[in-house]
């Protein structure tokens, strides 16, 4: 997994890179990165501040916030991928902010979670 993560990615993304600056120019292409990167930081601090409100809601209802907990580290782990410089990260980071995405993802983990637990 960590050849994955730390070889492979950042290989696609460089080609990437490469092949988008050569077709619109290296100035658009690192005005891309730069201009998703500061759009994630914006929607990172807004769902990051939205799932703060979630949790603490939950909380004075009287309930476990283990769906709002869920989606605070999703938001998390997409703050970290718009945070890599790339566009591949960058699809996968802007996917994790939206709300409909992030409840797919935290249902199949949780489909996930459970199916180990019983073994």
């Amino acid at each position: 997994m960590l050849p994955v993560l730390f070889v492979v990615i950042p290989a696609v993304e460089l080609a990437l890179l490469i092949y988008l600056s050569g077709v619109i120019g290296w100035p658009i292409a690192i005005g891309i990165v730069v201009v998703t990167g500061l759009i994630g930081a914006y929607l990172v601090k807004q769902q990051g501040m939205n799932a703060w409100r979630a949790i603490g809601d939950a909380f004075q209802q009287g309930k476990l916030p283990a769906g709002e907990l869920a989606d605070g580290a999703l938001v998390l782990v997409g703050g970290a991928f718009l945070l890599t410089p790339g566009l591949v990260t960058d699809i996968v980071g802007f996917s994790l902010m939206a709300p409909p995405v992030r409840k797919v993802v935290r249902e199949r983990m949780s489909t996930y979670i459970q199916s180990r637990a019983i073994r």
